[in-house]
């Protein structure tokens, strides 16, 4: 405990999930804590759950207008943001001969741009500062996909080089920029990912676990802390697999 004391953390899609895991992580390890996200319901529960370390706001993460007013509420509150966890995002299933543009640019809006926006905002204070820790969530889908998951992969694909872009952009003010990739994690996208497929995928994938288990969002939320803290500094650039073993096999 007490690795990110006195850090003020901002974390996007907060409200449930691996996000929501890591507000209250970051908390425990004694920093204050921002989070956004559009859920609005869960979002204040969580918060008033947590204490007065801990601040919400709605907001959405693909307007610039929107995250400037809920950013200076936060700065108003606890400083200058020293952590970002770029965590927002969704799933998608769609077809690439049938999806529209607009349905594309609003995925990918979510999943992809929302990060730079996010960073772009922070990044002034962390250089003032010189110093500053941004982990973008991404997931195995960045090396791996399932047909039907269109163009998920895509997008993770590609915060995994803005990550490494950020990184070299922002590393000689001493700010590091880390992905991270979860495997399979008992979270609301994944319990959506098994409804809408055969009920017995969910034992397939499983079985070719070396854990044989899935990852519960406080584990995702443990490395995260990791990559935020001072333990981590000379990490930058990089993309964390966490995946209980999944991708360490090969098919069969």
């Amino acid at each position: 405990m007490g690795r990110l004391e006195g850090a003020h953390i901002l974390v996007t899609g907060g409200s449930r999930g691996i996000g929501a895991a890591t507000v209250e992580k970051a908390r425990d390890e004694g920093a204050y804590v921002s989070f956004v996200d559009v859920l609005r319901d869960e979002g204040e529960h969580l918060s008033d759950s947590l204490g007065k370390d801990v601040m919400f706001r709605e907001a959405d993460i693909c307007s610039p207008e929107a995250l400037t007013t809920a950013l200076s509420e936060f700065h108003s509150a606890f400083g200058p943001i020293t952590g970002l966890v770029n965590n927002a995002g969704r799933n998608s299933y769609a077809d690439p001969v049938s999806m529209t543009e607009a349905e594309w640019d609003d995925f990918m809006s979510i999943d992809l741009k929302a990060a730079w926006l996010v960073a772009r905002a922070v990044l002034p204070d962390m250089i003032a500062r010189g110093n500053g820790a941004i982990v973008n969530v991404a997931s195995v889908h960045a090396t791996m996909t399932y047909p039907g998951f269109f163009p998920y992969a895509a997008a993770k694909s590609g915060l995994v080089g803005l990550t490494r872009s950020l990184a070299l952009e922002v590393g000689r003010h001493q700010i590091r920029v880390n992905a991270l990739s979860p495997g399979y994690t008992e979270t609301a996208l994944v319990k959506e990912f098994f409804e809408l497929n055969d009920p017995k995928l969910r034992d397939k994938v499983l079985d070719v676990h070396a854990m044989k288990r899935m990852a519960r969002p406080a584990e995702i939320a443990n490395c995260i802390a990791f990559l935020l803290s001072d333990e981590a500094s000379f990490v930058t650039g990089a993309n964390w697999t966490v995946d209980g073993g999944l991708t360490a096999r090969f098919a069969g």
